[in-house]
């Protein structure tokens, strides 16, 4: 099954593709699109050596001229460095305004290279092709994307719409279990944020196993989902805050554990549980869904809490927070499942409370 879903923004509109067996469909994608010319193709050791070709033999195949630049795997490499690293090989491969760039990988892959081509020459097109589950639901869409500094997560970037976003579901299947898993922390916000009905049928559903035809819909609906808010709020003025559930907290926990020990799908699911339990006691969610919300993250094999960090620290991550003015961080909180209010202030001491119920 193929499903085409445009994320609908005006003269920066874009088409995401979703289907298993579509990766060899980039070359003409991009032509689709009206790219042309030379690429530079952004991928990482694990990935690149499994889908690289295809998309080099794909791109070349539509007349496009490629070149490959391999990073290393993880958190680490959203940095000043690798950012630095895509200029220079953008400049030995001759990329000009009307070149582009293609991330093939996950959300860290994506977020890099977005951001490169967003300040390569001022900004030149540049394609989505995520592998990992995480990026094909959410960050591929949208249009963030950014770097690490040591302060925090996410604290230099840029808005930049992608030409196109081809999600091939069959990459799935190479993905590693904690990967997966990771990645269905975001496709369970999206029920908690925007869709009960959602939320339900993951609930009923058995994800246990990896399968690409039956990922499809789940997929399409989280993008579908992604494309709603964004349509309404392009530049997170508003609306658009809703998708931060769970990542106050979650941001926080990934800088001072040290990136890479959580997986930000894992570092959210914790997150969603400790906003959870300040919405039971700001904002009127039930506890019973509060309790639905961390049953069905720990039934995915996500954590539910991160022992050992302390408060103090990450009480301080989070007032650099790209989330947080005037020192204090905004958090966005569920009334229902279903439904969330972004912006929401908390009492110190109820932060630390409810930190102390959780993370330890």
């Amino acid at each position: 099954m193929k499903r085409d879903i445009t994320v609908d923004l005006g003269d920066r509109s874009y088409p995401i593709h979703i289907g298993s067996g579509i990766l060899d469909d980039l070359g003409a994608q991009c032509t689709a699109q009206g790219l042309a010319g030379h690429c530079l193709v952004a991928s990482d050791e694990n990935v690149a050596p499994l889908y690289a070709d295809r998309v080099l033999q794909a791109l070349e195949n539509a007349g496009f001229t490629p070149a490959l630049e391999v990073l290393p795997a993880g958190e680490t490499t959203k940095s000043q460095a690798q950012l630095l690293n895509l200029y220079s090989k953008a400049a030995a491969h001759g990329l000009d305004r009307k070149c582009f760039m293609v991330a093939l990988g996950g959300g860290v892959i994506g977020d890099l290279t977005g951001f490169a081509a967003a300040s390569w020459l001022r900004g030149i097109p540049f394609v989505q092709v995520p592998t990992s589950l995480l990026a094909m639901v959410d960050s591929s869409v949208g249009g963030k994307t950014g770097i690490n500094i040591p302060e925090g997560k996410n604290l230099v970037g840029a808005f930049h719409q992608p030409e196109l976003v081809l999600a091939d579901t069959a990459v799935l299947s190479t993905l590693p279990m904690r990967e997966y898993c990771a990645g269905l922390a975001e496709v369970v916000k999206h029920g908690v944020i925007w869709d009960a009905e959602l939320f339900a049928q993951l609930e009923a559903a058995d994800l246990a196993e990896i399968d690409p035809d039956a990922l499809s819909p789940v997929i399409a609906r989280n993008c579908e989902i992604k494309a709603e808010v964004v349509q309404a709020d392009e530049r997170e003025g508003g609306l658009r805050g809703i998708l931060n559930f769970g990542h106050t907290l979650a941001h926080a926990i990934e800088n001072v554990a040290g990136y890479g020990r959580y997986l930000h799908g894992e570092a959210v699911a914790i997150g969603m549980v400790y906003a959870a339990r300040l919405s039971t006691k700001l904002k009127g969610l039930s506890v019973d869904e509060s309790a639905r919300i961390e049953k069905m993250l720990a039934s995915l094999e996500l954590p539910v809490g991160a022992p050992g960090l302390a408060w103090k620290e990450l009480r301080a991550a989070m007032a650099v927070d790209k989330k947080t003015v005037g020192g204090l961080p905004k958090f966005v909180l569920a009334d229902r499942i279903g439904h969330v209010e972004f912006g929401c202030e908390v009492p110190e001491e109820l932060m630390e409370e409810v930190w102390h119920g959780i993370g330890q």
